[in-house]
């Protein structure tokens, strides 16, 4: 008798980079999606950074750190929140919000200079270059690749129409 999930839940990845507007411009519609579909979805951030957004790399790191210590999505969401902010400050302002939610901010400063989560995120953004990601954000759901660098008309909407389907087919 195996004792992995027999159904496992759907998964929505979000390829997204915290340097970038359309991603903070999606942060609603990842809320609503969160708060539609609590556990029933399992909604993962993907890290794509952007080589023209020279903090987002950082970025990245920073909240693999922060979902380390627990807190992936307020960290993700209080960044989104000051993208100009980190383009101009960089690294001080990724420590700052950490402190800010809570988090270690000396462990968050510590992982940023040794580097520990950057296999993670240049892993995902391998992943991502293959399976036909050019840009934030994206979304993977059920096989379908979701566009939003472009416009984001219609994109929820979607998202939830295939995440409902997904999550009524399971057992």
């Amino acid at each position: 008798m195996s004792h992995t999930d027999p159904s496992p839940r759907p998964v929505l990845d979000v390829w997204c980079e915290l340097q970038c507007p359309d991603c903070r411009t999606a942060l609603g519609d990842l809320r609503a999606l969160r708060e539609r579909f609590q556990d029933a979805l399992d909604i993962r951030l993907r890290h794509f950074p952007l080589e023209r957004h020279r903090h987002a790399h950082a970025a990245a790191q920073a909240a693999e750190e922060a979902i380390a210590q627990g807190r992936g999505w307020p960290y993700v969401e209080a960044v989104l929140e000051r993208t100009e902010e980190l383009g101009t400050r960089g690294e001080p302002l990724l420590v700052e919000v950490a402190r800010e939610l809570g988090l270690d901010a000396e462990e968050m400063d510590t992982a940023l200079v040794d580097g520990r989560h950057i296999l993670i995120v240049d892993a995902d953004q391998a992943e991502g270059k293959a399976i036909g990601v050019t840009g934030t954000p994206t979304y993977v759901i059920g096989g379908e690749r979701l566009d939003g660098g472009k416009s984001q008309e219609g994109l929820r909407e979607r998202i939830e129409e295939i995440a409902a389907r997904l999550v009524a087919e399971r057992p």
